[in-house]
């Protein structure tokens, strides 16, 4: 008498194997994961390039903006990309905005915003979203590169009360310096 096709199937899956060794099992799956990690490490850095952002032709948009700014051309030749205000580089934060990303790789596909009219009425949502997530991690993108404390060509009194106040918690970057990347797009 035969068991029954579906039950068996578990039970194979779960019953040692007669064919291979518990080391060349181990083998595989290490080899499996390395893969695996390899090609999410690809993917993650191929989808944080200026590239795959401006794949979409309404993300050209910004960045001709960003162009334009000291972030993207300046006398010391170090230049900011969309990654670099967009994706956290902590592991946690940043799978959070790839998955919120999503959204908007969606967005583009489906039409929401596949005009520069389209990318123009949804320009306050999307910059509002944005500015959301700087104020709530305390503009972390902007403090990767630039530090309060070594800023030495603050002029005014003025711009060093506000500088101090970021130390204090009560301001953050975004609060101030909106659309420091993106001209034409402040307040």
């Amino acid at each position: 008498m035969s068991e029954d096709p579906g039950k068996g199937g578990w039970r194979r899956l779960f019953r040692p194997s007669t064919r291979w060794s518990i080391a060349s099992l181990l083998a595989l799956g290490i080899v499996i994961g390395i893969a695996g990690l390899l090609t999410f490490d690809t993917v993650l850095h191929a989808t944080s390039t200026d590239e795959f952002c401006t794949s979409c032709h309404e993300m050209q948009i910004p960045l001709a903006q960003l162009q334009e700014t000291v972030h993207y051309t300046n006398h010391s030749g170090v230049s900011a990309g969309c990654a670099d205000c967009h994706v956290p580089r902590e592991f946690i934060p940043k799978m959070v905005r790839k998955v919120q990303a999503a959204r908007e790789v969606w967005g583009s596909i489906t039409g929401v915003i596949d005009t520069p009219e389209k990318y123009a009425a949804h320009l306050e949502e999307m910059k509002a979203r944005e500015i959301a997530r700087l104020q709530a991690n305390d503009s972390q993108e902007c403090r990767n590169c630039h530090t309060a404390e070594r800023m030495t060509s603050i002029a005014g009194e003025e711009p060093k009360r506000f500088h101090r106040a970021l130390a204090s918690g009560r301001r953050t970057c975004i609060d101030c310096h909106d659309g420091i990347a993106h001209p034409g797009q402040e307040g």
